[in-house]
């Protein structure tokens, strides 16, 4: 898959040289349900203002009855909170890490507000995103601007730390990944496995707005680099799609990609969930029940990779990315050619196209 290194960022922000101090590190989640009860409230709160039908509603809802009504979500960002507030007293920052989410308890609203009460001041925000969309960027902005204008004048400033898509603690912790699930197809057939990378579709309209198909591609080679397969054919492809089939969005979708590889008489394909950072619903049934349903219809013997997760590397990452913010100058290391990306975003970031005129935190 060729990758284009000639198509600048679209929407620069800038680098924030400055050293700074901050009273706490925010990690902001997307959320789950934690029970059956709670799945329709989560799912109506996810698509509120798209005018989903509730049947619609429902049919996802029912995806949940197979993991018990929950989503392991909210579990895998209690693990990686866990990590971050290890690494972060290791380290010895002093920094107490808070996590708010925008669809679940704990909600970011009242962490906010618990926060502004308890009289902190600046605040560093991680968002739980890698790469840049308006739902995996901008949104969460709007969440924190939200949240902060409640409080008033008592609300901290928030800041947030860069994107995390082309370091080296994401990078290579998924080249790991990689290789493990090649290791899952037969030795004989290995060599010619098709590697497809896997990420959130959004439509085409949102992809034009943002750097979000750039950066997947480039985070997709690096990981092909960082494997050793730097020869090797791979592609991107899309799955979870929600919209109506009347908006177009990022293709190609997965069971098509694995309907044509099968037609080309491909025996084996390897998976890797490069958009996600966690084994959450979207990978668990939208890749392991439902792909994986496909490739077997197909003749296929899939194999999927897994995500980063907790993985040392990567936790050790997102805090390297926490004292750059602190430090005055950092060095900022990336991979590839794009180099690092900004951690100050400006106005024109990833923009609502739903709602042009929804104010986002102005620093974060």
């Amino acid at each position: 898959m060729p990758v284009r290194h000639d198509d600048p960022p679209r929407h620069l922000g800038r680098a924030d040289d400055e050293a700074h101090r901050y009273d706490a590190l925010l990690v902001q989640g997307f959320g789950g349900p934690e029970g059956p009860d709670d799945v329709l409230p989560f799912l109506e709160r996810v698509t509120a203002g798209r005018g989903i039908p509730p049947g619609r509603l429902r049919e996802v809802g029912a995806h949940y009855d197979l993991f018990g009504g929950v989503s392991p979500i909210n579990a895998q960002t209690r693990a990686l909170v866990g990590a971050l507030r290890d690494e972060v007293a290791r380290r010895g920052l002093g920094l107490p890490v808070h996590w708010g989410n925008r669809n679940a308890a704990p909600f970011l609203d009242d962490v906010v507000a618990d926060l502004a009460g308890a009289g902190h001041r600046r605040v560093l925000t991680l968002p739980t995103a890698t790469f840049a969309s308006y739902s995996g960027c901008r949104q969460y902005r709007e969440d924190l601007a939200r949240a902060a204008m409640a409080c008033g004048a008592a609300a901290p400033q928030f800041d947030r730390i860069r994107l995390a898509y082309n370091t080296p603690g994401f990078i290579r912790p998924m080249a790991v990944q990689l290789t493990a699930a090649l290791a899952g197809v037969p030795a004989g057939r290995r060599g010619e496995a098709t590697i497809l990378f896997s990420a959130h579709s959004i439509p085409v309209a949102m992809a034009d707005t943002c750097d979000y198909e750039a950066q997947l591609r480039e985070a997709s080679c690096l990981v092909m680099a960082a494997a050793d397969l730097s020869g090797r054919a791979w592609d991107l492809v899309w799955q979870s799609r929600s919209g109506p089939p009347t908006v177009a969005w990022l293709e190609p979708d997965i069971a098509d990609r694995l309907a044509d590889l099968a037609a080309a008489g491909v025996r084996d394909v390897v998976v890797v969930p490069i958009g996600f950072v966690s084994d959450h619903m979207e990978v668990l049934f939208d890749l392991d029940v439902e792909a994986r349903a496909v490739a077997g219809e197909l003749g296929l013997h899939l194999v999927r990779a897994r995500t980063v997760g907790v993985d040392p590397a990567y936790v050790g990452q997102l805090v390297d990315l926490v004292e750059e913010r602190m430090a005055a100058a950092p060095t900022r290391p990336a991979l590839g050619v794009r180099g690092p990306s900004h951690d100050v975003c400006a106005a024109t970031c990833c923009p609502n196209l739903r709602h042009p005129g929804t104010p986002a935190a102005a620093q974060a």
